[in-house]
């Protein structure tokens, strides 16, 4: 339309760093961070993100490098999501459960500049950086020691947080950035199913879905936010930056009137079978007498899981993403007329993945050799497919195929089956390793499962059951071809930091125990090996 113009007056650069300066005007001394005996106000908090922007800009930190930090969901991790964008740097957050090689591949690959090391993952972080040296073949980022305790000792020639904080400039001029495509940060993926991927996320992007994620997960105003998800886990599913936005309190203690939180279904699970005195005090926020509002997602949550949340007075919103769309990417939007569904049919219901969030442009299920959408049948099955502007940067403009197969209801919602690297085929069938894990998970013996296609069991504290009930068991809610064929027991199972189950590890563990035994039934010997389960399973079903 004539007329019509892009200015300063009407367009600036979407980025979230806007979050914490009007949360800073707003409600300055409202509490931001509490972290034991320690309490930052928001104004508090602005001013030491603007001295971490200065520290950085006084080790030589220019726009578009990388700042890298390992470290729990602490005060000097959350400043970093602030301080480093202000200072026109991108964060990279490392996930603290990698080892030193990893480390040092990972500092390689990203070309960090600088690297924040809390103190209990020093020697780790050291053994990176003494592997970078040994190899020759990029320079070390330069060490800075997040201390509980500030000592002169902690680590020869690096430098500490606090002091950094102390000697900047509390006046340093915020570096905006020019372009909203700018990158804010650079996430790399769990590596579940393959080596860690770098995914860049966009200061638009993070913007976007900040909102989205405070919508989504039903956060008021001033929130008390209880940091449950890793904050180097998609920069804490966005809500690093949602909860600026939000003016709320983080929290970084188990217990403080919490309103909200999120957690991947092993968060809840543990919850929900917690010892039933912690369970009586758990299901209210205990200053506000407020239903405490939790976001699932990392992994499709067993609709037995659901239902005892919602037992326990816990109000849950399900949703579904991945690295590569900022974490949670679609959410299981609620209909009235599922209120009058039984409870365990509105957990069933609940555990769909549903729709794209509000920032998200579109979600389909499409056959990926076509890229023809599949009929929405609730049957036919798909692959996962994303578009919008919460899509990481690399794939902004087309659709990202993600690997994970799913179905489309009547109403649109979609329903995640499993991964492509995970479906089973038995006799031209395709079993859905995730409907055969709710089976079991409907068991009251069962704590946890996990199909790889062998059903590996971790059983409740005191609970017996054999192999062959748990078949039948299954046998009594599935088709008869989608029941496993063995179940090995197991103390635990393998996990990513982020709650995901490691299936590689499974299977890779099975084919490393050498060759089966020679075994004639058709059910399982509750002493099965792991190799002895793999194998036959495996030559079963395949």
């Amino acid at each position: 339309m004539d007329g019509t113009i892009r200015c300063s007056a009407n367009y600036v650069p979407l980025t979230p760093i806007s979050f914490l300066e009007r949360s800073a005007v707003a409600h300055a001394d409202r509490p931001a961070l509490v972290d034991g005996s320690r309490r930052f106000t928001w104004r508090e908090t602005r001013g030491r993100c603007l001295r971490l922007a200065s520290a950085l800009a006084q080790l030589g930190i220019i726009r578009g490098d990388v700042v890298s930090v390992l470290a729990r969901n602490i005060p000097a991790m959350y400043e970093l999501h602030f301080g480093a964008p202000m200072a026109g740097a991108v964060l990279c957050t490392m996930n603290t459960r990698h080892d030193s090689a990893t480390l040092s591949v990972l500092l390689k690959h990203s070309g960090a500049r600088v690297f924040f090391v809390d103190h209990p993952f020093l020697e780790v972080a050291m053994g990176s950086l003494k592997l970078m040296s040994e190899a020759n073949q990029a320079p070390p980022p330069l060490l800075v020691v997040i201390s509980e305790f500030p000592s002169a000792g902690d680590s020869p020639g690096s430098l500490e947080y606090e002091d950094l904080l102390r000697r900047a400039n509390p006046n340093f001029e915020i570096r905006w950035p020019a372009d909203e495509c700018d990158p804010i940060s650079l996430n790399y993926t769990s590596g579940t199913t393959s080596s860690p991927k770098g995914v860049v996320y966009s200061h638009r992007g993070a913007y976007l879905k900040a909102i989205a994620a405070v919508l989504l997960s039903n956060v008021p105003a001033a929130p008390v936010y209880l940091w449950t998800v890793p904050m180097f886990h998609c920069n804490g599913w966005c809500m690093a930056w949602g909860v600026a936005a939000q003016a709320g309190t983080s929290i970084c203690l188990r217990q403080h009137g919490v309103t909200n939180m999120g957690g991947a279904p092993t968060v809840l699970n543990t919850i929900a079978n917690s010892p039933e005195a912690e369970q009586r005090r758990r299901n209210r926020a205990p200053a506000t007498g407020k239903v405490v509002r939790v976001v699932t997602g990392g992994a499709p949550p067993p609709a037995e899981v659901l239902f005892k949340m919602e037992e326990l007075g816990f109000e849950v919103t399900h949703s579904y993403g991945l690295t590569e769309t900022y974490g949670g990417a679609t959410v299981c939007a609620w209909k009235a007329e599922w209120d009058a569904l039984p409870a365990l049919e509105r957990a069933r219901v609940k555990a769909r993945q549903g729709l794209q969030h509000v920032a998200l442009e579109a979600v389909d299920v499409k056959d990926p050799a076509t890229m023809e959408s599949v009929p929405a049948d609730g049957r036919t099955m798909g692959e996962v497919m994303f578009r919008g502007n919460t899509v990481m940067s690399g794939l902004c403009r087309r659709m990202a195929p993600v690997g994970d197969l799913a179905v489309r209801h009547s109403d649109g919602y979609i329903e995640l089956k499993d991964r492509s690297k995970d479906i089973i085929i038995s006799g031209g069938e395709n079993i859905s390793t995730i409907e055969v894990e709710a089976a079991l998970y409907g068991h009251a013996a069962v704590l946890e499962a996990a199909v790889t296609p062998c059903a590996f069991v971790k059983l409740r504290e005191g609970a017996r059951v054999g192999a062959d009930e748990l078949i039948a068991f299954c046998r009594s809610r599935l088709p008869r071809y989608m029941a496993p064929r063995t179940v090995v027991f197991v103390e635990e199972l393998p996990k990513t930091s982020t709650g995901k189950t490691q299936k590689f590890v499974l299977r890779d563990k099975a084919r490393a125990m050498g060759p089966p035994a020679a075994s004639s039934d058709d059910g399982a010997s509750d002493s099965l090996s792991l190799s002895q389960a793999f194998i036959r399973c495996c030559s079963s079903c395949h």
